[in-house]
């Protein structure tokens, strides 16, 4: 392979891995944008706890001396 023919197409496979490194940052813990992102585990489970009801404080027992 020729050098004309090699540095353009490695020029040209160099920029796309970058703009798919800019569009696919999962790696880093920062969500991905359009189809790529997908929501992890722990982001699924502080999902459901935030969403599940807290229970109601126990209420005080009204027995003894008045």
């Amino acid at each position: 392979m020729t050098d004309r023919i090699f540095y353009p197409l490695a020029a040209l496979i160099a920029v796309l891995m970058i703009a798919l490194a800019a569009v696919f940052p999962q790696g880093i813990g920062a969500r991905s944008p359009g189809p790529f992102g997908h929501e992890t585990a722990a982001e699924a489970a502080a999902r459901l706890k935030r969403a599940a009801p807290k229970p109601a404080p126990p209420q005080p027992s009204l027995r003894g001396p008045l």
